[in-house]
């Protein structure tokens, strides 16, 4: 997408074309462990990711089927901000579940 924009050292009637760049998108996961237990990683779901409890049981039996699972794709701000909060949580309830992001 290109945005036109009037440069100040130009003839006012030229104008140019600036492109601009979606913003890097991320990938948060959640990671199977040992401890956690399966009704709080629902819980993290709805409550930090807002899914549905049909959509939380989903993702929470890819992280303890095959050992990760995606939580949405976000900019890097809000991807940063869920990962924090997730740890907050586990950390809270004594559980070790991990989160990471990766770009897409």
């Amino acid at each position: 997408m290109t945005v036109p924009y009037a440069d100040p050292g130009l003839a006012p009637d030229v104008i140019l074309e600036e492109e601009l760049q979606e913003p890097r998108q991320f990938k948060v996961l959640l990671h199977n462990d040992d401890y956690t237990t399966m009704e709080f990683v629902v819980e993290v779901l709805m409550r930090v990711f807002h899914k549905s409890e049909e959509e939380a049981m989903r993702v929470m039996m890819s992280v303890h089927e095959q050992g990760v699972g995606q939580c949405g794709i976000y900019t890097a701000e809000v991807a940063e901000t869920k990962v924090h909060m997730v740890h907050q949580m586990a950390r809270a309830r004594s559980f070790p579940l991990r989160c990471s992001m990766e770009e897409v």
